[in-house]
């Protein structure tokens, strides 16, 4: 065989979900879709493969473009290619999670794009198979943070430790006993104290702390489990 006229060609898109979180509630960035069909509905970040572009480089493109962000958390979910999941064309999305900082987030952008912030536990109707997308990139995320601490791409780099733990009950959507969960975080010892106090929430205070990625480099080797 020769040439491949005889095979139908089909559209390839990139959908991005970007969680974040603010100190209370996992979220989920989303924008009202510009063209028909369901034009006006909310819908996932996402954008169309360029001809002459990677996967990998079409999902960093799209990302910057609607976040004003580069080098940030993000991973391939899953390739989404049911005949009639988008009921315009043949499209076929490869799905990818995003983790950011909402203090980061260009407000700019977000109003340049339509863009806001929604707690997943409070998630409307969206276009097409995105809800399912967010679904599955909320079990995925569950999974991935219990043997890797990528969870504080979603703090302030200075953090409490109320704080980490508000974040793994949002991405669980459970609570978490206090002094097991300290317990946990001290014995795989990851995290550093600072002398700085957070003091906007108490006038004693909390002590802040940092993630020591160079500790995590060598605890990984020996398998180490997060969560």
């Amino acid at each position: 065989m020769t040439s491949y006229q005889q095979y139908a060609r089909h559209l390839l898109a990139i959908d991005c979900i970007i969680f974040g979180f603010d100190g209370e509630d996992l979220k989920g960035l989303f924008i009202k879709r510009k063209l028909e069909p369901q034009k006006g509905n909310l819908s996932l970040m996402g954008g169309f493969v360029g001809e002459n572009e990677s996967v990998e480089a079409a999902a960093e493109r799209v990302l910057f473009e609607l976040t004003g962000l580069s080098n940030v958390y993000m991973e391939q979910l899953h390739c989404y290619g049911a005949p009639n999941r988008d009921t315009f064309s043949r499209v076929i999305s490869i799905a990818y999670f995003a983790l950011i900082n909402i203090a980061d987030y260009n407000e700019t952008i977000l109003k340049e794009h339509n863009a806001v912030w929604i707690t997943l536990k409070q998630l409307p109707e969206l276009i097409f198979d995105h809800r399912q997308m967010v679904e599955d990139a909320k079990e995925k995320l569950r999974q991935k943070v219990a043997n890797h601490p990528i969870g504080f791409a979603l703090l302030p780099s200075k953090f409490t430790l109320k704080q980490l733990q508000a974040l793994y009950e949002a991405i669980y959507e459970t609570p978490l006993d206090k002094r097991n969960f300290t317990r946990k975080i001290s014995s795989i010892d990851i995290i550093k104290k600072l002398a700085e106090k957070e003091k906007t929430s108490s006038k004693k205070g909390s002590f802040l702390y940092i993630f020591d990625e160079e500790k995590y480099k060598l605890l990984e080797k020996e398998g180490l489990k997060f969560i």
